[in-house]
């Protein structure tokens, strides 16, 4: 069991997991069965479209809810005063970042918290420690310069602030 991979992440993040197995667990699930029931009565199951995507639905909802078991077992929490304790960028941490174009600021600059993969949401500013850009950025300084590979090609960064 301690070969299982743990899945580093904050209290908040934990809690929103917690939240969403919970809705799994208590709603979602209920649904589905009761879509399954509802689909046989529609009689052969064999050519029966709703049955199957009932089912197919139950799978990806017992699926999810295995994961975030796993997740919430294997959880290690990462708390402020852990990231607090160091001026580099670490899990936990908000860095804000201005990309350099012939050595010099584009004034353009990102922010992005590095959380574990459980609570990643680029969309939210928070950004997997797995990814790329995090594990460039990660045990670097305030002023330091780094080379980042994204999808859209390299590019060098100048990192401004971490908090």
């Amino acid at each position: 069991m301690s070969n299982e991979k743990q899945y580093p992440m904050t209290l908040a993040g934990k809690a929103k997991l917690e939240e969403e197995l919970e809705h799994l667990k208590t709603v979602k699930r209920k649904e589905v069965v009761e879509r399954i029931k509802i689909a046989r009565s529609f009689g052969d199951l064999s050519e029966n479209s709703e049955y199957d995507s009932a089912k197919e639905e139950q799978g990806f909802v017992e699926g999810r809810i295995s994961t975030i078991e796993s997740m919430l077992r294997n959880a290690l929490i990462i708390t402020e005063d852990e990231s607090a304790a160091t001026d580099t960028v670490t899990l936990g941490k908000t860095v804000t970042f201005d990309e350099l174009i012939d050595g010099k600021r584009a004034d353009f600059e990102e922010s992005y918290t590095i959380v574990g993969s459980a609570e990643a949401d680029p969309l939210e500013g928070l950004i997997s420690n797995d990814s790329p850009i995090a594990k460039a950025l990660m045990g670097h300084k305030v002023g330091d310069k780094v080379k980042l590979t994204t999808p859209g090609g390299d590019m060098e960064v100048e990192i401004l602030k971490i908090s």
